[in-house]
């Protein structure tokens, strides 16, 4: 399953309380990247925050994953989740035409 993960601010969270975890939460990521439930790693454009796409048996097991980043642990962020699933709209359209 491919899931979504956003990462949102927590209220009062300064960019200080953050730095002293930056380190160590770019080589979870990069650990997660190499264990294939991390496929994808963006920063947002119009928006502090990253965004994460993952690949999972469950969105229990991608949300496991990522409370191993050290600043979810601490509590300094959060994530929206959303579990997607394959666009069967061609299929639709297209089905039994030749």
């Amino acid at each position: 399953m491919k899931i979504l993960a956003i990462e949102k601010d927590k209220p009062g969270i300064t960019h200080d309380q953050l730095e002293p975890f930056l380190d160590e939460e770019s080589r979870r990521a990069w650990e997660l990247l190499q264990d294939g439930i991390l496929r994808e790693l963006y920063f947002r454009a119009d928006f502090p925050g990253a965004v994460l796409v993952m690949e999972a048996a469950t969105l229990e097991e991608a949300q496991k994953a990522i409370d191993t980043l050290p600043l979810v642990r601490e509590g300094l962020v959060d994530f929206d989740w959303i579990p997607l699933a394959p666009y069967s709209g061609f299929a639709r359209l297209f089905a039994g035409t030749d």
